[in-house]
């Protein structure tokens, strides 16, 4: 097992490549490491897992109510929905299940609130009910005034989405599966049973290929003579407000979805805070993560009806993600067995819910595609440090420095995120491991400390 992310590439021959080290590629090298006759590659452009995508999203475990049905998404979130709850309780990952209200503001939107019942029902969930507005304004006190009603989605949850990309690939590399980060792939060719890629650290040889470079999959996709999908991506900006205002809401506030997405939603998080987004604005630009005015004087706009006090309160950050859109409404999964090759594309939203399912699909397509998977071994369990507010933390039990006080972050829980399988190369990996520097003052008071930390590491570890 190697982490590596600079100096030239292995030059033996892998069994498998995963292209992409986001949520879904993790997941399915975690799956691949269960087989520890194969000889496993995960590789990833930047210099961390979760980067792209799956760093910057909403954070909620969903129960698929809402998708289409029938369609690949709508089984493999349903059946990842349950896989990542047993998962995130055993393994420390942080969950809340506040449930959802989707709430409707006229007419049109209440008389829509059956049929998405109904689809709910389709979809394998029992439990959604309908509320008159009496019974929501019980429910959520500040809610904004004018609402009819609402639907009720009671296993809508909040996750950790960082804690669960680490702990997926945290399990991959103790598995023996090689991780090599900084490895842009360039180009891709395959020649006598072999897959050849290009990457920024020079050449990587695998006989197998699965692709789940998100948004970049479809020019992955299109370097081996594929042409199924198109990723448009889709830009969602979100607005963090400070702890305090975490008392203003306690279900997941989501719009009746329209065929952008799912709309802008209120919703609390496992870390405290309360989150108001995303936008979805279609660009051109794959790096396009900025945030804008306009984009965050609209989120303000429908967070003032949605929930009208929320404006009050103090924003602790704002950020973007891009969501890899396609022209089509469902996951492009698809194998290609003559070149021994596997497309995870069009993963949008509901990726992290869907993560470990999609993981169980694509070992049946590898083994379709002639991959000798034999039977999987049980992989020594992950127990992630705990960065939720709901469960216990580490400072709580006293005896060790705090280092970051907005969040409550100790000497320790930094030690150790330095120190894991999977250490973090900078220090925006490092706050996503601890939260150190995520809090009200952005790090103005603990960040020199917490550089001089991570530097010694880094240096030490040169």
């Amino acid at each position: 097992m190697t982490v590596t992310a600079e100096g030239p590439l292995p030059a033996v021959p892998y069994d498998v490549a995963v292209v992409g080290a986001g949520v879904v590629g993790s997941a399915i090298a975690r799956e691949l490491a269960a087989r520890p006759h194969l000889r496993v590659a995960l590789v990833e452009a930047q210099d961390d897992v979760g980067q792209g995508t799956s760093k910057a999203n909403t954070a909620i475990l969903h129960t698929g109510f809402d998708a289409h049905p029938g369609t690949l998404e709508a089984r493999l979130v349903r059946e990842g929905s349950r896989l990542l709850a047993a998962y995130a309780a055993a393994s420390g990952i942080p969950v809340e299940p506040v449930g959802a209200l989707l709430v409707a503001w006229d007419r049109e939107q209440l008389a829509a609130l059956p049929d998405l019942a109904r689809k709910a029902v389709r979809n394998d969930h029992q439990d959604a009910r309908p509320l008159d507005a009496r019974e929501l304004y019980a429910r959520e006190p500040h809610l904004g005034p004018g609402a009819l009603g609402a639907l009720h989605i009671p296993g809508e949850s909040i996750v950790c989405p960082w804690s669960t990309t680490l702990a997926y690939a945290t399990q991959a590399v103790r598995g023996g599966v090689d991780l090599h980060l900084n490895s842009r792939v360039e180009r891709a060719a395959r020649h006598d049973g072999l897959h050849t890629l290009t990457t920024s650290r020079g050449p990587l040889h695998t006989r197998h290929l699965v692709n789940a470079a998100g948004l970049h999959a479809d020019t992955l996709d299109r370097l081996l003579g594929h042409r199924a999908f198109t990723v448009t991506p889709r830009r969602g900006q979100l607005i963090v407000y400070d702890k305090p205002a975490r008392d203003l809401v306690r279900h997941i506030l989501l719009p009746v979805p329209t065929a952008l997405g799912k709309g802008v939603l209120v919703a609390p998080t496992v870390y405290g805070n309360v989150l108001l987004g995303p936008t979805a604005e279609d660009l051109d630009d794959r790096s396009a993560t900025r945030s804008t005015a306009d984009g965050l004087a609209a989120l303000r706009e429908k967070g003032r009806r949605i929930l009208p006090a929320l404006l009050d309160e103090e924003v602790t950050a704002v950020y973007a993600g891009l969501r890899a859109a396609t022209e089509h409404d469902d996951y492009r999964i698809s194998a290609h067995p003559g070149q021994a090759y596997v497309t995870v594309g069009g993963i949008r939203s509901t990726g992290l819910t869907a993560s470990l399912a999609v993981a169980a699909h694509v070992m049946g397509l590898l083994r379709d595609s002639g991959l000798d998977l034999k039977d999987p071994v049980e992989l020594p369990p992950v127990r992630m440090p705990n960065l939720g507010e709901a469960f216990p933390r580490p400072y709580q039990r006293g005896g060790d420095v705090i280092v970051c006080h907005c969040e409550r972050v100790t000497l320790g829980e930094i030690r150790d995120a330095l120190t894991g399988p999977v250490p973090p190369r900078a220090l925006a990996g490092l706050r996503r491991r601890t939260r150190a520097g995520a809090g009200r003052c952005q790090g103005f008071h603990c960040g020199a400390t917490v550089r001089d930390l991570f530097e010694k590491k880094a240096g030490h570890t040169r």
